[in-house]
Order: C-alpha cells, then sequence, then structure tokens
C-alpha cells in the first residue's frame, strides 16, 4: 500500500461491497467498480436468507441417477435450454462427478466455514450503519408433507447436525399453530433457531455500498474490460472510462468472472445457473418467517416489499431471456403451499448464479499477482458474502484467517 495507488474491488455485489467495507475500516484506499448500480445484480434477486445452515452441496450422492429423471418432470424446479446442452456438458460432468459421499462431505466441510457463522458475520458488517435495519433475526423454517417426507431427507440433515445444525420439529396442529397460513400439504416443519433475513437484498447492499462511501471509499461506475501488468503482478484495471491504477485488485463479479480469469491464465469450470424469484407485492396469507418448501424447492420470505418466493434453476448460459414455464412452476407451488395467499401486482426476476464445478467458491490470491478473488457462491453468495470479504480484506492486509483456506484456493483450478 505504499504506492498510493488504490486497491480496486471489481462487482459491487454483497462480496464486493463488504470486501470494501472491510478494508476500509483496515484503513486501505478503495475504488469499488461495477457497470451497474451497487446491489443491482445477483446480489438483489435471491431469497434473502441469512441461512447458516445452507452448507450441504446440491450434488449429494445419487443425484447422477435421479438428474436425468428430475430435469425431464415438469413438476420438478430444475429446467434446462436443450440447446444449450453441449455448452453445458463439460462442466456438467465435472459438476456431477461430485455426487458422491466422500466429496459431499469434504464440500460440507468447506462451506460450513463460510456460512456456519453468517448471521454473526452480517451482523459484524452492518450493525451500526444505515444498512442493520434491513436485517432481521429469525427462525428459518423447512416445510415437508409429513415425518416421513421430512426423514426421506436424513443424508442432508444428518450432515447439518454433524456441523451443530439441529431442527427443532413441529407436528399436527403444531404445525398450524406455528404458521397459520400453511395449507394443508405441510405436515411437518423443521424449524432452525438462530438464523435470519434480509428485507430487501438489493436495498440491503446498496446501503451497505453507502457505508462505505462514509468510509472515504470511491465509487467508479465502469465496464471492466481487463488488466495491466507491471511484470508478473497488476498495475491497473482496464475500463470502459480509462485504466485505474491499483496497488491490488479483488475481483468479484459471479459468473461474469470467468472470462477475467482467462486473462490471469485460469480456465474456470463456471455455469451459471439461472434463478427466478416473484414479489407478490403487499402480499398477506404468506409466511412470518423464511420458509422452504422442500415439495416445491422453494424459499418463500416475508420482505418489506411483500412476499419473495425463490428457488427454480434453470441451465441455459447468460444470454438468453427469461422463460415463461418456472415461473408458472412457482406460481404453481407457492399457491399449493400458502392457499390464503393474496397480493397486488407480481414482480418477476430472473439472474445468474455463479455455480463453480465443485460447488465451492473461489477465494483468495490468484499466484503473486496481486489479484484477489471472490466468487461462484452457487446458492450462498448473500448469505456468505460478508464472511469471505472479511476473509479477503484479512489476506490482503496480511492477516492470516483463523481457518483453511486450501478448499477455495483459485489454484485448484490450475492446469
Amino acid at each position: 500500500m505504499t504506492t498510493g495507488r488504490p486497491t480496486v474491488v471489481i462487482g459491487a455485489g454483497i462480496v464486493g461491497v463488504s470486501t470494501a467495507i472491510w478494508l476500509r475500516r483496515s484503513g486501505v484506499p478503495v475504488t469499488l467498480v461495477d457497470r451497474g448500480a451497487p446491489g443491482q445484480g445477483t446480489s438483489y434477486g435471491n431469497a434473502g436468507v441469512i441461512a447458516n445452515c445452507s452448507m450441504v452441496p446440491v450434488t449429494t450422492p445419487g443425484l447422477i441417477r435421479k438428474g436425468p429423471k428430475l430435469a425431464l418432470d415438469p413438476n420438478f424446479p430444475l429446467f434446462v435450454r436443450w440447446s444449450y446442452l453441449p455448452r453445458l456438458l463439460p462442466w456438467l460432468v465435472k459438476y456431477l462427478g461430485h455426487a458422491n459421499d466422500a466429496d459431499t462431505r469434504r464440500i460440507a466441510g468447506g462451506l460450513t466455514q463460510i456460512v456456519g457463522d453468517a448471521t454473526d458475520q452480517h451482523h459484524a458488517l452492518s450493525d451500526g450503519t444505515r444498512a442493520q435495519d434491513w436485517i432481521v433475526n429469525s427462525d428459518y423454517t423447512f416445510a415437508y408433507a409429513d415425518r416421513a417426507a421430512f426423514e426421506a431427507d436424513d443424508y442432508v440433515w444428518d450432515l447439518r447436525h454433524e456441523a451443530g445444525f439441529d431442527p427443532v420439529l413441529v407436528e399436527g396442529f403444531a404445525v398450524t399453530e406455528y404458521e397459520p397460513n400453511l395449507g394443508p400439504a405441510v405436515g411437518c416443519l423443521a424449524v432452525m433457531k438462530d438464523h435470519g433475513f434480509v428485507r430487501d437484498p438489493g436495498g440491503y447492499v446498496a446501503a451497505l455500498a453507502e457505508e462505505f462511501l462514509s468510509l472515504g471509499g470511491v465509487w467508479h461506475q465502469a465496464d471492466v474490460k481487463g488488466f495491466s501488468f507491471s511484470g508478473d503482478k497488476v498495475s491497473a484495471v482496464e475500463t470502459s472510462t480509462g485504466p485505474l491504477a491499483c496497488a491490488d485488485v479483488v475481483l468479484a463479479t459471479g459468473v461474469w468472472s470467468k472470462s477475467l480469469m482467462k486473462q490471469l491464465g485460469l480456465t474456470i469450470p463456471l455455469e451459471t445457473e439461472r434463478g427466478y424469484h416473484i414479489v407478490f407485492e403487499g402480499a398477506t396469507g404468506g409466511p412470518s418467517v423464511p420458509m422452504m418448501v422442500a415439495a416445491g424447492k422453494f424459499v418463500a420470505t416475508p420482505m418489506a416489499a411483500g412476499l419473495r418466493c425463490a428457488g427454480v434453476v434453470e441451465f441455459g448460459g447468460l444470454e438468453a431471456g427469461p422463460s415463461a414455464a418456472p415461473l408458472a412452476l412457482l406460481r404453481r407451488q407457492v399457491r399449493k403451499a400458502f392457499p390464503n395467499l393474496k397480493a397486488g401486482e407480481e414482480v418477476e426476476w430472473q439472474g445468474h448464479r455463479p455455480a463453480p464445478s465443485d460447488s465451492l467458491p473461489l477465494i483468495g490470491q490468484v499466484g503473486r499477482t496481486g489479484v484477489y478473488v471472490g466468487f461462484g457462491h452457487h446458492h450462498i453468495g448473500l448469505t456468505g458474502g460478508p464472511k469471505t470479504g472479511r476473509l479477503l480484506a484479512q489476506m490482503m492486509t496480511g492477516q492470516t484467517p483463523n481457518m483453511d483456506m486450501t478448499p477455495f484456493d483459485p489454484a485448484r483450478f490450475a492446469g
């Protein structure tokens, strides 16, 4: 930092903004760069849950056997643009290669380090700032048809138990006492205590960006094109408005990081997992806390604008527009779970989650280039963003994180 040049953080989502704040709190000069406004990209569209217990990857044992059937089931929330399949296939082979017990346990162990204390990390980031009012401490509840359906998920719950997450089961008449707006399709709840949610993820990240500015950070709106180097060390970020000289760089642009990583000599097996949500504005008849409805594989969260329901997955690349079928399925599942739901306008959203083939985010420096990365959080970006930003700031200011960073090393994709 003796050069007088700032750290340039590329990406104004939850990871980038969190990193920028923690660096400013350590006295580092920081310029935050994005082509769009803070919090309006992938961080805008999600279920808003601070999901400490979401440390089990999708690639659990048996997925290879079940996957083709699920992809062809019009009532299962997994969609594939078949014209995109040839481009998807190399990544998909790598991804499914992790659907075994040993890899699942290894990945879950890594993810637990990122999300296991997420509620505390969000508070450490936002308490005392203009963003703190967006956070609500709450239960996070998993809704099942009955006890048998809950027990069918025993592999996932056993892994959560080993990580220290045990639910309180609610059954029978107690289900409607806990949540009166549930329909008869739900007969068992697994309630996770000590979680939380964000009432407006986009507003939350925007408020955190305002906090960054109040700490003396600099905002620069531009499209990033690449990097310039002095020897092997990054010296500038090339943007649509010209070069930004830098001491070092943080790359936190989600799935859009892939092309920039190629300039650093790394081809990352990273795909976009297109996610959908619907906000039922001014809704009544929905849940009072975030609820994962297991049968529909979606999460319903009460937010400032209304009830947000999210959770459909589609593989179709970065270029294709939204599909009608995922949104139609989501509406059907929502009405089934919450038959008394009433709302005004229904606002649809579709965005891009960054999915590495091994379900672990990339966090750390690329070689000795001075380029640090924080992307690839799959379903846990909002949850794990503050912890990721804190870890990056520690690494960049000469501190040693109090955890094993090896699972997240970008070099695992070298060669």
